[in-house]
């Protein structure tokens, strides 16, 4: 559960950023590789805790590890950028 979490907030930052077609078109590519990325991220984080969470930036690099959680994170990243009706808008 504390997974998903992290990657909903992770969807957030980027939704809420503008990258969300960058970040997919990243995702996807990478997906071969994501345990090379989350090995850099292991890498970085010296350098990364500067500016985010040491802890989540772990978990997020563990999370990179398991295959399943790329296709997972794109899908959460486009259900949260996908455009939605305005209020009181009735579907025709």
């Amino acid at each position: 559960m504390e997974d998903v979490e992290l990657m909903e907030r992770v969807a957030d930052v980027i939704v809420k950023r503008g990258m969300a077609a960058p970040a997919t078109v990243f995702l996807e590519s990478m997906g071969p590789m994501n345990f090379l990325g989350s090995q850099a991220l292991h890498f970085f984080t010296p350098i990364i805790e500067c500016a985010f969470n040491v802890k989540e930036v772990e978990q997020v690099a563990r999370l990179l590890e398991r295959r399943e959680t790329i296709p997972q994170l794109i899908a959460i990243i486009e259900s949260k950028s996908a455009p939605r009706a305005p209020q009181g808008a009735s579907a025709q």
